[in-house]
This record gives C-alpha cells, sequence and structure tokens, in this order.
C-alpha cells in the first residue's frame, strides 16, 4: 500500500495532492483547491509569480514582432544576470500566460539547493520595474512535463489561458552569450560551497555555520576524519614518532 501511495503521489490518480501544483508550480484554483499544496522545504528551482508582462497581452499595443522580441530579449538578459549571482543556473523560463495563476510567472533552477535558496532570501527584498519581488521555492523538477506540447506545435486551442506553461522565448543569440559568459565567470571566480559541495543543509545546520564562520577546510575535514579513525590513529603516531627521531638527529 506504502509502495503504491508512492507511486501515485502528485499524479492525476493522487486524490489527496493537486497534480497540477507539483507539475507546474501553481494551480488555477490557488487557496481554494480541494486538494493540497505541499511547498517544498527544499528545492532547485525557484518562482517568481507575476513579474513579466508582455505589452502584446495591451490590446492598444502597436509595437511590431521585433520590437517586441527585443523588449522580452532586454527583460531576459537583466533576470538572467541577476538571477546568476546566485549560483550556477542552470534553466530560466518565462510564462506567456494570460491566466491568473500563470501570468508572468519565472522559473530558475539552480545546480544545488543551497543557490536556490540563497536566491530566494535575496530576492524577497527586492523590487523589479516598480513592483516588489516574491520568490518562493517551487516543487517543478521537469519542465518538459510542465510545458504544454500543443502549443510547442502551435495546435493549443486554450492560447493563453492554457493551464500548463506556454514560454516566451529569448533569442538563441542571447542566451547562448549569456550561458558562455555565465561560464567564463565560474572559471574565474570558483565558487565557495559550503558543507555538502552544495548540497541542502537542514535551517539549523545553515544558521550554525553562519554563526561560526562558516564550514571546515575539505583539508582540514579529512585530517579529522582520518584521525578520528584507528588506523588514522596509528599514522598519526608513527608520523609524529619519525619527526621527533629526525629533530633528535639534527
Amino acid at each position: 500500500m506504502a509502495s503504491f501511495l508512492a507511486g501515485i503521489f502528485g499524479t492525476e490518480q493522487d486524490r489527496v495532492n493537486c497534480s497540477f501544483y507539483y507539475k507546474i508550480g501553481a494551480c488555477r484554483h490557488g487557496d481554494r483547491c480541494s486538494r493540497k499544496h505541499i511547498k517544498p522545504p527544499f528545492s532547485q528551482t525557484i518562482l517568481l509569480p507575476n513579474v513579466y508582462h508582455n505589452p502584446a497581452h495591451d490590446p492598444n499595443c502597436k509595437m511590431t514582432d521585433q520590437d517586441l522580441q527585443d523588449n522580452f530579449d532586454q527583460v531576459y538578459e537583466d533576470l538572467y544576470c541577476e538571477l546568476a549571482k546566485f549560483g550556477h543556473l542552470l534553466e530560466l523560463h518565462v510564462c506567456d500566460n494570460v491566466g491568473d495563476h500563470l501570468i508572468g510567472n519565472v522559473y530558475a533552477r539552480y545546480e544545488w539547493e543551497t543557490e536556490a535558496q540563497a536566491a530566494v532570501d535575496n530576492l524577497n527584498n527586492r523590487w523589479y520595474a516598480g513592483r516588489p519581488l516574491y520568490a518562493e521555492l517551487s516543487p517543478v523538477t521537469d519542465f518538459r512535463e510542465a510545458c504544454c506540447r500543443q502549443n510547442e506545435n502551435g495546435e493549443c486551442n486554450r492560447g493563453g489561458f492554457c493551464n500548463f506553461m506556454h514560454l516566451r522565448l529569448a533569442s538563441k543569440p542571447l542566451v547562448s552569450s549569456l550561458h558562455a559568459g555565465q561560464r567564463l565567470e565560474r572559471r574565474a571566480n570558483p565558487p565557495k560551497t559550503g558543507g555538502g559541495d552544495g548540497g541542502w543543509e537542514p535551517p539549523a545546520e545553515r544558521v550554525k555555520k553562519e554563526a561560526g564562520g562558516g564550514a571546515e577546510e575539505p583539508r582540514e575535514r579529512e585530517r579529522r576524519r582520518r584521525s578520528a579513525s584507528p588506523h588514522g590513529k596509528e599514522r598519526d603516531w608513527h608520523r609524529h614518532e619519525k619527526e621527533y627521531e629526525g629533530s633528535r638527529r639534527r
């Protein structure tokens, strides 16, 4: 029974948890949904809701397609450069839906959970385009499942009101240059990660490390691990013994 429940968790067969929330990180019913929306305590993905407002959705918009693309490229570059400050940014997606639960949503996926948490902690105190930013961890891990496949083939009948993601795409040269710039930046300034190589840590451990001035150096951790074992103690004893004999000979 337990394996069956684990297998259907977050799927359409799950009658307790909302499959839409776990698949796309948002639900059109919001807090009124009859199923549970359990926010993840840690995740590689963050959500910034209602950030991008496409001028093409304004009935009075007179911008050309090229102007709209240039406008979005500027927004995408701003978001990418800012979000990349918090860690290794693997994916950045901007929704072009007009439904209340997806309009202007920005999703960013990092390499490590600690990087995503750092982004959430910092972005909740920031503003963009005259509006405050609200950041939260998102359960989305596979954007292929979250995106509308019919829209990718130009066959979606619901348009912007679709309940799956309709992504607004930045120009390919811009995306390539941003990825190359991030690689060069990380090569020139290698990241200094904490314990677990940047993986998730309990909040209590993060507070303890911040108060204690950070994590131990890798070489010091290895020395402590080796010295704690019986074989490590024996090796250390022989090393100190040889150093003592060498000092006596001199």
